[in-house]
């Protein structure tokens, strides 16, 4: 299984960091345009619709459509953990439905003074459709991937400075 990590030290309290991410607008706050996201419904643990809160339990159906090119691709995902500790949070969300054979982001946050450990771990496998077998392509397609990742997170991390430093 792929992974792909970024970690990024925000100027901000946990609580402050820890309470942006939980909730939904958070997502939407930090989503690229690019990636032409739009939140279909938010259902919460107990059948709640658009809750405050992304606990556990809850799930969060989407879609994109990047660049404005192909047509939408619809991503169902659940809140599988979400946990408050003394230091420390994290939460982590799995894909139920959508575009990767298996996807799973967990959220991590540490205290460290007033500032925050930001953590992105995602576990993922690609679609391999007929693609099985046919490693240069499989490769390409990884690479592919780990870029869009990369430049995906990097904006969300520096949005995330940029709105709550």
């Amino acid at each position: 299984m792929a992974t792909y990590e970024r970690r990024t030290t925000v100027d901000a309290p946990l609580e402050d960091v820890w309470q942006f991410h939980s909730r939904i607008s958070g997502l939407e706050a930090l989503t690229p345009d690019w990636m032409g996201l739009r939140v279909e419904t938010v259902v919460g643990p107990d059948g709640t619709l658009d809750p405050e809160l992304l606990e556990e339990g809850a799930e969060i159906s989407l879609s994109m459509r990047p660049f404005g090119v192909g047509p939408r691709q619809y991503w169902t995902s659940l809140i599988t953990e979400r946990e408050r500790a003394d230091g420390s949070a994290f939460f982590r969300d799995e894909m139920v439905h959508g575009p990767f054979d298996h996807w799973e982001h967990t959220h991590s946050f540490y205290a460290d003074g007033d500032q925050t450990l930001l953590q992105d771990r995602v576990e993922y496998e690609l679609p391999r459709g007929g693609l099985e077998g046919v490693t240069c392509v499989g490769d390409g397609i990884t690479a592919a991937s780990k870029l869009g990742f990369e430049t995906m997170f990097r904006t969300r991390h520096r949005m995330t400075k940029a709105r709550l430093e």
